[in-house]
């Protein structure tokens, strides 16, 4: 190593330290119950993510529709709802949620209320898999990328999870009715 080389890395050494030590500060500063830490890991997952989907449709030579459909929109919204509850909160998926959450409470129809365990990314992880809102954004990428990389299985997939969706619609609204109509003849 020559000392040229040698100051070249502790400059970066140095640059380096400073950076760590002011992101720990700020996390700090921040909220110890928080781990921003984890938060610009999982955001850096999720441009890692759309990074990998972008290169896969270069590499498969797909190219991005000149616009997209009405229907994909509002098809493409309820699949995202539907889906995103299902991983963040229905009761068949805690299975996949467990190493990163513990049971709290029931929650709706055919769902539990879960918090988030553990500490690092595990909470992270725990964090944003019982989040319908956070899901819905990986979902919302995974569905706009299907459109792209193979739009037919992707329509199929969303069709299915939106016929769920208002499926689910049909049953709370009549169980809705049934209670209103039941109260109202006591």
């Amino acid at each position: 190593m020559t000392a040229e080389t040698g100051t070249a890395e502790q400059a970066d050494d140095t640059w380096v330290s400073r950076l760590a030590g002011a992101a720990q500060r700020q996390s700090e500063q921040y909220g110890p119950e928080r781990s921003l830490r984890g938060y610009l890991g999982a955001l850096g997952a999720f441009a890692a993510y759309g990074v990998a989907l972008a290169v896969t449709a270069r590499a498969t030579g797909r190219h991005l529709p000149g616009r997209i459909q009405p229907m994909d929109l509002v098809v493409g919204a309820a699949a995202t709802f539907r889906f995103s509850k299902l991983v963040s909160r229905n009761s068949v998926t805690s299975p996949l949620r467990a190493p990163f959450t513990q049971y709290a409470a029931p929650g709706g129809p055919a769902e539990t209320l879960e918090e988030p365990r553990g500490t690092g990314a595990r909470r992270v992880i725990g964090e944003l898999i019982t989040c319908p809102f956070c899901v819905s954004v990986w979902t919302a990428a995974t569905y706009t990328a299907g459109l792209v990389l193979c739009p037919r299985a992707t329509r199929l997939a969303a069709s299915g999870l939106t016929v769920l969706a208002g499926a689910d619609l049909l049953q709370l609204s009549s169980t809705i009715l049934t209670r209103v109509a039941t109260q109202e003849n006591d």
